[in-house]
């Protein structure tokens, strides 16, 4: 009835009339639609929905795929970081919260803990994660034969499991920035425990080991026919004990160069990827935004203090630190995307007072520094005594001297450095390799082929020659600077050197490889200068960088730095539980590092992070070290939806 009544109306009108009518009617439609959509979109708000594939990029290859060995390549951490989870974790501004435990209790002792798991937590085949699992994964640690780059920081520490879920742990020591050595990434003991320590992979590539409980599990590991690792595909972790992940995989995709690499980002297949500086791949970054991310690492010019060398002389190591131009490091080296750092505390990062002793550039009193110097330097002096085993003296101590330093000696010649006054065995050691060096001078003149070691006419002849002579390299101060072959660190030995020149130095750069430097250099501390890298954590600790007890390897105190000053304040430092009073004797620390100037203190880079503009939800600020950036990677999204309010 209606629908002939709407017919005979609209057969009614005239043509004008149906004309107005539709457009009238059209009006309506369109408005009611308008004023729906604003109703719509007044009344609902956007948020994040699930789906979505994360790719991040990766020039090179995983190689130790283990979270109880600290790799030094990047992409090993960033999937530890991923799989598996730890007792604390950090939050977006490099704080520590809690991950796998409900509560952290320290007893009144200060060197008893209590740890809490929480509720219904599980592997990602869905068995039950329980105290047993971490008194395992600490003990695996603590076992000498699997080996573990952190077994020094569990050293001493017993832990004992009250039930399932709770667990007591017991420090021989109070030690007030142990809540972040929980961090440790826990293992399955249903997939390890059968298996001996000594015979425990090293490198966990495979699905069946990597077996954790973090964010997203392994689906597939993807490679090519030689063997090389083309992707790791990661999806989520539906039973994951934090906040369900909203991205539905994360995959990492690994490339031979940048070549290949600059492909697939202008494809659009790439999301995510961390860069070396801000220009690097400028124009295929277009519809990235990149982040600087704060981080507590720094770069420093280490003394060798276990030598007697040239840079035993405090004159020398103030003029290095007053030629030092931090600024320019920063412009040319880092764009702009670092900071100075005058303090081994990072005052800047931490909220600790600036140091009232720096070093503030100034070329010229450096320079006048570098003069007095080589006055001294150039006063005639010649060995005129027969030295053999067994000698002492003044001549024996410039004997040492001169064959601990360029240009008679060096690392080659007398590896020990030591300066003592007493001809020892291996300073006998040290002249024989001084005089089958210049044989043509010193041996072939009276027939013989080998090195006797004693100091007579013809050696002595020619350290002086080498040692004491007013040549023209008597104008400057040699030094040679050894550090890593991998940026930013030739970089920065570039730059220095063009700056310690300018007041009088002469530099010689030894660039050698991360393997290299840490067999050879840093074991033996065989340096005279050591360009390299030191890193804080979320709770400033410097005593494993800087206590006279670390001086020896596998000890980090690179400079071989001695004071029973500085001792006494990262002890008192470690062992109080009272924020303002921990923060009083760093900074009293502080002063007496500066005082002694056993480093020059240079930069702290930023970490550049791109990110696709289509991938949100990432408000990191601050990282303890770059896997860290996904420490909130649960957060992250790609989808959107609208629901109402």
């Amino acid at each position: 009835m209606q629908k002939r009544y709407c017919k005979k109306f609209f057969a009614a009108l005239t043509k004008k009339e149906k004309i107005y009518f539709s457009v009238f009617a059209f009006g309506f439609l369109l408005s009611a639609v308008l004023l729906g959509t604003n109703l719509y979109f007044q009344n609902t708000v956007v948020v994040p929905d699930a789906g979505g594939v994360f790719t991040e990029a990766v020039v090179g290859q995983p190689k130790i795929i283990n979270p109880l060995y600290l790799s030094t390549q990047d992409v090993d951490r960033d999937v530890v970081e991923i799989i598996f989870s730890g007792l604390m974790k950090y939050d977006n501004n490099g704080q520590l919260v809690n991950d796998l435990i409900d509560s952290y209790i320290t007893k009144e002792d200060g060197k008893t803990i209590e740890l809490t798991l929480k509720n219904n937590l599980r592997w990602h085949d869905n068995q039950p994660l329980t105290a047993d699992d971490v008194i395992f994964t600490i003990h695996l640690v603590q076992n000498p034969e699997y080996q573990s780059s952190l077994r020094i920081k569990w050293a001493g520490i017993s832990v004992e499991k009250i039930d399932d879920k709770k667990i007591v742990i017991n420090l021989p020591k109070r030690y007030s920035s142990f809540a972040e050595t929980l961090t440790i990434k826990i293992l399955p003991k249903h997939i390890f425990e059968n298996i001996p320590a000594q015979n425990l992979p090293l490198s966990l590539l495979s699905k069946e080991y990597l077996i954790g409980s973090g964010p997203f599990k392994v689906k597939k590991i993807v490679q090519e026919q030689g063997g090389f690792v083309k992707k790791f595909i990661l999806e989520r972790n539906n039973n994951y004990h934090l906040q369900k992940p909203f991205l539905k995989e994360f995959v990492f995709l690994f490339f031979k160069d940048e070549k290949d690499l600059k492909k697939e980002i202008k494809l659009g297949k790439i999301t995510g990827l961390n860069i070396a500086e801000t220009n690097q791949l400028k124009n295929e970054l277009r519809d990235f935004k990149i982040y600087a991310l704060s981080v507590p690492r720094y770069f420093s010019v280490f003394f060798n203090n276990k030598q007697e060398g040239v840079c035993s002389d405090k004159r020398i190591r103030t003029a290095l630190a007053l030629a030092t131009n931090k600024n320019d490091l920063i412009e040319n080296v880092f764009m702009r995307q670092a900071q100075k750092v005058d303090s081994p505390i990072l005052p800047d990062y931490f909220g600790f007072q600036a140091p009232q002793m720096n070093y503030p550039y100034n070329p010229q009193k450096a320079k006048t520094l570098v003069q007095e110097v080589l006055s001294e330097k150039n006063t005639p002096f010649h060995f005129t005594q027969t030295l053999t085993l067994g000698s002492k003296g003044k001549e024996v101590e410039m004997l040492q001297k001169c064959l601990a330093q360029a240009p008679a000696g060096g690392k080659d010649i007398y590896p020990e450095g030591v300066v003592n006054g007493v001809f020892d065995a291996k300073t006998k050691e040290a002249v024989i390799r001084f005089q089958e060096k210049y044989s043509e001078e010193i041996l072939k003149p009276s027939g013989i082929s080998k090195g006797t070691g004693d100091v007579k006419t013809k050696t002595r002849e020619k350290l002086n020659a080498l040692c004491f002579s007013n040549s023209d390299a008597q104008n400057s101060i040699a030094l040679t600077l050894t550090t890593c072959d991998k940026f930013p660190l030739p970089q920065i030995s570039e730059e220095l050197k063009n700056q310690w020149e300018k007041v009088g130095f002469s530099l010689n750069i030894e660039k050698i490889s991360l393997a290299d430097l840490q067999n050879t250099i840093l074991s033996k501390k065989n340096f005279e200068l050591l360009l390299f890298g030191e890193a804080l954590g979320a709770i400033p600790d410097p005593f494993p960088f800087w206590h006279s007890s670390q001086k020896d390897y596998p000890g980090l105190n690179i400079a071989n730095y001695i004071s029973k000053n500085a001792d006494m304040f990262l002890e008192k430092a470690r062992e109080s539980q009272n924020q303002t009073e921990k923060q009083d004797y760093l900074e009293k620390f502080q002063e007496t590092v500066l005082a002694d100037i056993p480093a020059i203190f240079l930069v702290r880079p930023d970490y550049l992070y791109a990110l696709s503009k289509k991938v949100q939800g990432f408000n990191t600020t601050k990282i303890i070290e770059p896997s860290k950036r996904f420490s909130t990677v649960e957060k992250w999204y790609i989808k959107t939806k609208r629901v109402f309010k």
